[in-house]
């Protein structure tokens, strides 16, 4: 018998393998046997040994033929590609809308909260310059123990950034002073209807500050939320003129800040940028409150404030009201990214809706017939404004892309 050959094809290579098995005769042992080439195997890890190019199964080769291995167990693996598609998805990925719908949810309930124990703690401690400064204080505390553990990671400022911040900071200073004062001078659902009048003063301010044209259907819109303003004020059985022009300063002071805002746009991430504008705001919070309300706090309105409802309740609601300013300020902000202009436009309506009738049920405000009429009125104008303003904001973005 001549030796086996070297071995080409692969039916062949087994037919010749399974004849040498099935042979009795004893025969030399085969790897020591001078006439035999060595077998051309290869091993990889994810598809076991390959002979010339096919696989095939060890119990087939004789155990002389098996090239001496190492015990090793080799676990097949999928793709990366493959192991991220098995990834089961997750529960926001599956449900994005019930995910937005928290986030509204959430952005009305702390809305709602902060009004109402904020007009509770005026019934007892009527002092909005200072109440607004405890606001921003506790938020500006929130937002270094958030840098401190990286919940946000700090974004770093420069004296540039800094200098477009600051008029930002300083207008959101004196707009949320104005609004405290409103707030404790009258019912919160007039406070909320006077501030409806925002939309006019950013139309006002586009068109003859920033220069811009504001289309005609813009300004018609804006019609009813004058009239309905107007009608609510005249018969609001809590009106008086403190409360009305500081909520009207504080409507050009936002809007003011709207347009500094636009100058001050920068690649910092929307938290960062409200958590500098926060604390810069306590800056400018601090001198009024000292100047306007300083002395009256400490003669009697510290002490008159923990006659009634003692030093722990006083404390506690001031922290809990900062931050359910600063909460529902932040979630409308996480808000606006995840939706599109008009719907977070659309749910600014809705809140201030529900702002006003929760306001109305809890502290039983009576409001005259012409006051509820011109509130609707001007809550149904500030809707039709924010919806044409959305869809003019949509066709230019479709234009520019």
């Amino acid at each position: 018998m001549s030796a086996p050959g070297t071995l080409t094809g692969a039916a062949p290579g087994v037919a010749g393998l399974l004849s040498l098995r099935r042979r009795a005769a004893p025969a030399p042992a085969l790897p020591s046997s001078p006439q035999l080439p060595p077998l051309k195997c290869a091993v990889l890890p994810d598809a076991g040994q390959l002979v010339w190019g096919r696989q095939l199964r060890p119990a087939l080769l004789p155990a002389a033929l098996l090239p001496a291995q190492p015990a090793r167990r080799h676990t097949l693996r999928p793709p990366a590609a493959a192991a991220e598609e098995a990834k089961p998805a997750s529960f926001a990925e599956k449900y994005p809308a019930l995910i937005t719908g928290f986030f509204f949810f959430m952005w009305y309930f702390l809305n709602v909260i902060f009004n109402i124990l904020n007009k509770k703690i005026y019934n007892y401690f009527p002092y909005p310059y200072f109440v607004s400064t405890v606001h921003l204080l506790v938020g500006s505390i929130y937002c270094l123990v958030g840098w401190s553990v990286g919940l946000p990671k700090r974004a770093p400022i420069n004296s540039t950034l800094l200098k477009l911040l600051i008029p930002v900071a300083l207008c959101h200073g004196i707009g949320h002073i104005t609004s405290n004062v409103s707030f404790a001078a009258v019912a919160v659902s007039f406070a909320h209807t006077i501030k409806a009048l925002e939309p006019f003063f950013n139309a006002a301010a586009t068109q003859f500050v920033l220069g811009q044209q504001v289309p005609f259907s813009l300004w018609l819109s804006l019609a009813p939320v004058v009239l309905g303003v107007s009608m609510a004020s005249l018969t609001e059985l809590s009106f008086n003129w403190t409360g009305f022009i500081n909520a009207m300063i504080s409507n050009i002071s936002f809007t003011y800040r709207s347009i500094y805002s636009k100058k001050a746009m920068t690649d910092m991430d929307s938290t960062n940028v409200y958590a500098y504008i926060t604390i810069i705001s306590l800056f400018v919070c601090i001198p009024p409150a000292l100047f306007f309300e300083g002395p009256q706090l400490m003669q009697h309105g510290f002490a008159d404030a923990i006659a009634k409802v003692g030093l722990q309740k006083m404390v506690t609601d001031l922290f809990l009201v900062g931050l359910f300013y600063h909460l529902y300020n932040q979630i409308a902000t996480n808000t606006l990214e995840r939706v599109a202009p008009l719907t977070h436009a659309v749910g600014n309506v809705l809140k201030r809706v529900f702002v006003i009738g929760f306001s109305i049920i809890v502290f039983g405000n009576r409001i005259s017939t012409q006051t509820g009429i011109g509130t609707s009125i001007a809550i149904a104008g500030v809707a039709i404004y924010s919806y044409i303003k959305a869809k003019i904001e949509e066709e230019k973005r479709k234009k520019s892309a």
